[in-house]
């Protein structure tokens, strides 16, 4: 009788976010505010909350993170990573500084402590690629001489993933001083290996990996990811940088071909890993931290647009491509919902985890906006003489994934 009932939830919660995802994907929107509110209607405190298969959709939630991990570093070649970090890490400062920095005065003003201001700080920091690179493509940015500098900025925020992640793991479970340095001196020293292998040896291990057999392929990359993010859990780095690094280990045909394969399989358990922190929001705690997430989302929205015009400026755009540049950035998504989670789960602060789905559930929406409408009436209300559009070819390279959220739903 409970393997039936699992059965009937679990194809119930899937059979909904198809649903879902395709009413999402008829009016070009991100499907991620839609699964989280499912979540709320059927988690704790919600409409009808769920009993059997709760634990077999967490486990499916875990999995989806590592798997967000994965093909985000499937996206990268160590060199791209390297060139990025020597050419932009300015703008990557900057990012930081006027992002993270009001997500941990605001824990701190709240009377959250310091280890929820660092987790807070993250959640406000970091952008949604996927929302970001859909919105591109939808708005046909892709091509603008200003996109490339979104792009970087994007890029240098998933590198700062793999240092912060770790602190955070750590942070949240409670490790003192000495244990979190090793903690962290463990995640930089795996960090610059797995970056020292790909660059030396990343054909080697992509050959080895490598099976003309998609279904040999599909078996070996997806268990060597499980296998090493384990591996990272169990010496307190985090499974999702462990993840991370196994794609950028991965090169070439291997790459491409992991990424076709893997990608129905991370659309699936992303969404079910959305859905799973929306079951362990309680509705009722969203409405005393309403105001509180739309100020903080508001003011964080206004920093992402000033770290891309400065960035966009730094490297020669137009005014309007500043702009552009920044109302493209605006959105967050699936890593400010990761380190939020950690953070639940941890039991750090529970108004945490309410503050961020409604931060999210904003930016989500408000993203696509500031994208579309920045430009339009900054160069209205602030005329400026220069170059009246910013299009043309690139100005540089910059690798970038399309994101868990950019075909989840479509």
């Amino acid at each position: 009788m409970h393997s039936a009932v699992l059965l009937i939830e679990f194809g119930s919660i899937i059979l909904g976010l198809g649903l879902l995802g395709r009413f999402a994907g008829r009016y070009r929107l991100s499907p991620i505010p839609l699964y989280l509110l499912a979540g709320l209607a059927f988690g704790e405190g919600g409409l009808l909350p769920l009993g059997a298969s709760e634990e077999f959709v967490a486990t499916g939630a875990e999995i989806g993170v590592i798997l967000l991990l994965l093909m985000l570093g499937l996206e990268y070649t160590a060199g791209d990573l390297v060139t990025n970090l020597k050419s932009h890490y300015p703008a990557g400062l900057v990012d930081c500084a006027l992002n993270a920095v009001p997500g941990a005065v605001a824990a701190l003003l709240l009377g959250w402590g310091p280890v929820a201001a660092v987790v807070l700080a993250g959640v406000t920091w970091i952008s949604s690629s996927g929302v970001i690179a859909k919105v591109l493509g939808d708005l046909g940015r892709v091509g603008n001489r200003e996109t490339p500098v979104i792009l970087s900025v994007l890029v240098l925020e998933d590198l700062a993933m793999a240092v912060y992640l770790p602190i955070v793991t750590a942070l949240v479970a409670g490790a003192g001083l000495v244990t979190g340095s090793i903690t962290l001196a463990v995640a930089l020293g795996a960090a610059g290996l797995v970056l020292f292998v790909a660059v030396r040896y990343g054909r080697l291990i992509s050959r080895f990996v490598s099976s003309e057999d998609p279904e040999k392929l599909l078996l070996v990359v997806l268990g060597l990811t499980i296998l090493v993010a384990g591996v990272a859990q169990q010496l307190q780095v985090s499974a999702a940088v462990g993840a991370f690094l196994v794609g950028i280990a991965l090169s070439g045909e291997v790459a491409e071909g992991a990424h076709t394969l893997l990608s129905p399989l991370r659309d699936l358990f992303a969404a079910v890993f959305f859905v799973f922190f929306g079951l362990h929001t309680d509705p009722a705690s969203i409405p005393p931290v309403l105001l509180p997430a739309l100020a903080l989302a508001l003011l964080t929205a206004l920093t992402k647009i000033a770290t891309g015009y400065w960035a966009a400026r730094r490297a020669g755009i137009s005014v309007k491509g500043r702009w552009r540049a920044g109302g493209a950035l605006v959105a967050r998504g699936e890593f400010s919902i990761v380190i939020a989670g950690l953070a639940v789960s941890a039991g750090i602060e529970p108004s945490l985890g309410p503050l961020a789905t409604a931060y999210v559930l904003i930016l989500v929406v408000l993203g696509p906006l500031t994208a579309r409408f920045t430009e339009p009436l900054a160069t209205r209300f602030w005329p400026r003489r220069g170059n009246p559009d910013g299009h043309g070819g690139p100005v540089g390279t910059a690798a970038r994934p399309t994101g868990a959220e950019a075909s989840v739903g479509d």
